[in-house]
């Protein structure tokens, strides 16, 4: 049953669209959508002695344990907003905001918060990666997925769209999805910012993935998740439990900075060059400071190792763009550098590690920004970056 919207805040202007915003999947998604041959192994939600955990292919997952997934739905609640659910038992979903479990709902919330539409990202599908390295097993997970967005999607008019999530740990089955993706309408793509090959994301192993996706004219995002252990930072030794949390979600941009410049140093922008790229959930304030490093090293002597025709900033103002966190004030003072049209927001709706407080946010960063420059951080960007009219 779809119960009425809380009473939630809305902005006061016109056109936004929200290019990162999540759902907390169907507990039973996997069990209902993986093909038969799998479904024994299906990524499901178990309950012992210490909480809600998840478990992965049978095996309970060493990071998302301890209730975890109890917290992935609650921004509402950490804003104040007073929203209960008919209990089912599960804390994942007892806990979940408003719009978060159910397209009618999300609807809703678009709605009452005044946005046109909203571009939808996994939950459970950010944990359960990193504890899989059965390749095969990781792209029927996201197939699996991916089918079950396309039906969550189907029904609102196309204000929710769906976002393909493309392991590339096989590139060759990465791109078998990725192009039934395409036939079932999904705009857009995104990889985790770990590969279980150890493989760079620039790497000419997944080039057939990226000729792929400029040939289906679908945009590569690189989104934040779990990491196996191996692939969190460890320069200070093992970082990467609860008792070290703010360090971890302050420093997990370093991993995307870290594929996403890997994608210049093979030089995939000119073999590429109508590839689209889009950064996502690290803020963007800071594109300006890498983009000017990296031109100034492909301009020195160590600059001869990237089989790139022009500097860095030449590729990113012309296929690149990044999504900004709607509390970034310092935003204003980049843009101008780097170029209006590069650059739109996110709310991260609902997880707990971003402000509640989103729109208020977004409507005082907007207010900074010149007026030419609103619209299109707001809602024509990410719109055109997707090709959506």
């Amino acid at each position: 049953m779809t119960l009425p919207a809380p009473n939630l805040p809305s902005l006061p202007r016109p056109g936004a669209v929200d290019a990162d915003g999540h759902i907390l999947e169907a507990p039973d998604l996997w069990e209902r959508y993986l093909e038969p041959r799998y479904r024994d192994r299906a990524v499901r939600i178990r309950t012992d002695e210490r909480g809600e955990y998840l478990e992965v292919d049978g095996q309970k997952a060493k990071m998302a344990r301890n209730d975890f997934t109890a917290s992935m739905g609650v921004m509402d609640a950490l804003g104040g907003v007073e929203f209960q659910r008919e209990p089912t038992g599960l804390k994942y979903l007892d806990n979940a905001s408003f719009g978060s479990t159910d397209p009618t709902e999300r609807v809703a919330r678009l709605d009452a918060e005044n946005l046109e539409r909203v571009f939808l990202y996994p939950s459970i599908g950010l944990l359960w990666e990193p504890e899989c390295p059965d390749l095969e097993l990781a792209v029927a997970y996201a197939r699996a997925y991916n089918r079950w967005i396309v039906d969550f999607c189907a029904d609102s008019g196309g204000r929710l769209i769906p976002i393909a999530h493309i392991p590339l740990g096989v590139p060759e089955l990465a791109e078998a999805e990725l192009r039934r993706c395409a036939d079932d309408g999904i705009p857009g793509f995104f990889v985790p910012p770990f590969i279980w090959t150890r493989k760079a994301h620039g790497h000419p192993d997944h080039h057939r993935v990226f000729a792929a996706a400029q040939e289906l004219g679908m945009p590569m995002g690189i989104h934040p998740s779990f990491e196996p252990h191996w692939a969190a930072p460890t320069r200070f030794g093992r970082m990467t439990g609860a008792d070290t949390a703010f360090y971890q979600n302050v420093i997990l941009g370093d991993v995307i900075r870290a594929g996403f410049t890997s994608l210049f140093q093979y030089g995939v922008f000119d073999l590429f060059p109508e590839l689209r790229v889009v950064i996502l959930e690290i803020g963007a304030g800071w594109i300006g400071y890498w983009l000017e490093r990296m031109d100034a090293t492909y301009d020195s002597p160590l600059g001869r190792s990237v089989p790139l025709k022009e500097r860095p900033s030449e590729y990113f103002r012309r296929q690149c763009w990044i999504s900004a966190d709607p509390d970034e004030r310092a935003l204003a003072g980049v843009i101008p550098y780097v170029g209006d049209d590069r650059f739109f927001w996110a709310s991260d709706f609902p997880h707990a590690d971003h402000p509640p407080d989103y729109l208020e946010n977004l409507d005082q960063l907007v207010e900074l920004l010149p007026d030419a420059s609103r619209a299109k951080i707001l809602g024509r960007n990410v719109l055109a970056c997707y090709g959506i009219g």
